[in-house]
């Protein structure tokens, strides 16, 4: 069985993207990412990748990551409730390896859903 990531659950236009920026989102911060999320009407999580070149300066490295957020979003996916959820990367990131970043995805989704329950 594959999970896929399919085009309703991206953040496409910037439109999208700003709607996330000018609510008050919640957030989770941690040293090397910054989730923001808002509520959408839709039921499902959508997910959004910031991933500017100005902090992960490598091709090589911003791929990586976004990957590694995609594949973790897409498992973690069923758990999060109807959220546009934009993620942010920090320089730091260059040096998580692949099981640090899903470790630190899972804390952050849970993070997530926990903020986002006491909100309501």
């Amino acid at each position: 069985m594959t999970i896929q990531f399919t085009r309703q659950q991206r953040l496409l236009s910037p439109a999208q993207f700003s709607r996330v920026f000018a609510e008050q989102a919640v957030r989770s911060v941690d040293g090397s990412l910054t989730l923001l999320a808002a509520p959408n009407d839709l039921g499902y999580p959508r997910l959004g990748l910031a991933i500017a070149k100005k902090q992960l300066r490598l091709a090589v490295d911003r791929n990586r990551c976004k990957r590694v957020i995609r594949e973790s979003f897409r498992h973690n996916a069923a758990e999060l409730p109807g959220l546009d959820i934009v993620v942010l990367a920090r320089s730091e990131l260059v040096h998580t390896d692949k099981r640090q970043l899903h470790d630190k995805l899972a804390r952050h989704w849970r993070r997530l859903n926990k903020r986002w329950q006491q909100a309501q």
